[in-house]
């Protein structure tokens, strides 16, 4: 009658995931935000940040977009989170050393 629950289960794209992607990205660029708001809210410090976590978000999410159409295609949620996590451990990482400049 129709497709079994097992293999449309197996092809779906989890809603969530995506959704915690897309907030941990949030979060990488709050980290990067608050970095620049630290050392002194200057224009070159939110410029330079800003650009900084927007340089960060093509290259990696590049290299995971590539990595997602190789290895887990079709898992759209997946690479979104990865894209997420790695974002946002970059965002607190930068936050959390933003006097070592």
């Amino acid at each position: 009658m129709g497709t079994s629950g097992a293999i449309s289960a197996a092809g779906s794209v989890s809603r969530t995931r995506i959704w915690l992607g897309v907030l941990l990205v949030v979060v990488g660029f709050f980290g990067h935000f608050f970095a620049a708001r630290a050392i002194g809210g200057s224009y070159v410090a939110f410029r330079d940040h800003i650009f900084g976590f927007f340089l960060i978000l093509v290259v990696t999410g590049g290299i995971i977009a590539w990595l997602g159409t190789r290895f887990w295609k079709g898992r759209r949620d997946l690479t979104v989170l990865i894209i997420g996590v790695v974002q946002a451990l970059f965002g607190i990482v930068i936050y959390i050393f933003r006097y070592h400049v």
